[in-house]
C-alpha cells in the first residue's frame, strides 16, 4: 500500500486525505508524513481550507475549537459529529445559565439598592470643548451619559460671545 501511494506521490505530487467538513463548510485535510526523491523526509501536515476563499472576510473563530484543537496538534483524532453536536448543546447551556446568573445578579442589586445597603452608583459627566477652560471639571448627574440616541450630527455650535 505504501509503494502505491508513494508512486501517487511521484506522479501527482502531494497526496492529501479530506478528513472530514464543520457546519460552516471548512474542509480539513491531512498529509502523512513521505520522503522526498530527495529522501529526505517531510513531516506530517494538517490544514484547513476555509470556506470564506478571500481573507479580508474571514472573521477570528470561524474554526470550531474542537477542529482547532486537531489542526495544532493537541489532540490525535479529528472531531465526530456527535462530539461537535453535544458541545453546541453544552455551549447554549452554558449561555442560558449565563442569562439566569445576570438576572439574578441584577435582581440583588435593585433589591440592594431599595433597602439602602449600597448607595447608587454616582455618573459623572464632563462637559464643555476641550478648548474651553471649563473642560475637565466634573460635574456629577443622575442622568445617563451616554447621547447615543439623541445626537445629531452637525447639531452642535459653538456657544456666542
Amino acid at each position: 500500500m505504501s509503494r502505491f501511494i508513494s508512486r501517487l506521490r511521484r506522479t501527482f505530487g502531494i497526496v492529501k486525505e479530506n478528513v472530514g467538513t464543520d457546519h460552516l463548510g471548512n474542509k480539513y485535510y491531512y498529509i502523512p508524513e513521505q520522503k522526498t526523491w530527495t529522501g529526505r523526509v517531510v513531516r506530517p501536515r494538517r490544514f484547513v481550507e476555509a470556506s470564506v476563499t478571500k481573507e479580508f472576510e474571514y472573521v477570528e473563530g470561524e474554526i470550531p475549537s474542537e477542529w482547532d484543537a486537531w489542526i495544532r496538534g493537541r489532540r490525535k483524532h479529528p472531531p465526530t459529529a456527535e462530539e461537535l453536536q453535544e458541545n453546541q448543546c453544552y455551549q447554549e447551556q452554558i449561555k442560558i445559565r449565563a442569562r439566569e446568573a445576570e438576572d439574578r445578579d441584577l435582581e440583588l442589586q435593585a433589591k440592594a439598592y431599595e433597602e439602602g445597603l449600597v448607595a447608587q452608583p454616582v455618573q459623572t459627566q464632563i462637559t464643555g470643548h476641550a478648548a474651553t477652560a471649563q473642560f475637565g471639571q466634573s460635574k456629577t448627574s443622575e442622568d445617563p451619559v451616554s447621547t447615543a440616541n439623541t445626537f445629531q450630527p452637525g447639531s452642535w455650535a459653538p456657544p456666542k460671545k
